[in-house]
């Protein structure tokens, strides 16, 4: 059975990493709590929101654009906090590394989604 936005790959790997930066994150020190680390998991997860958010519109090309194009705008706001992670020594250089290329991938894909919205209009239409 088909689920919607939750099928796109996209999805199911923001959701992947939103999981792993929140499982990380839990290791932050407590003076990050209000600062870094609700940061990275409301930008990280708003990803997702976004993309659920965006393909319930799917069939308003421009309202799916809009919210595709907020879902890579939080997508590179997580790469900044990926990147602060990483220079605090929060998390290892190959733990960034490795986030860094699925959220470039993230990336790439929702750029894919911005220039072919009517790829994603629901049958019929």
């Amino acid at each position: 059975m088909r689920e919607g936005f939750k099928d796109l790959k996209v999805y199911k790997l923001a959701y992947q990493c939103a999981n792993e930066i929140f499982e990380i994150t839990k290791n932050f020190p407590k003076a990050e709590r209000y600062a870094l680390t609700d940061q990275i998991r409301r930008s990280s997860r708003s990803i997702c929101a976004n993309i659920a958010e965006g393909y319930r519109k799917r069939i308003y090309p421009n309202h799916f654009r809009s919210k595709i194009s907020d879902a890579d705008a939080e997508c590179s706001e997580t790469l900044v906090w990926l990147d602060f992670s990483k220079d605090c020594r929060y998390i290892p250089k190959e733990k960034h590394e490795e986030l860094l290329n699925r959220y470039q991938q993230i990336g790439k894909m929702l750029g894919i989604m911005i220039q072919n919205p009517k790829k994603f209009l629901p049958k019929g239409h």
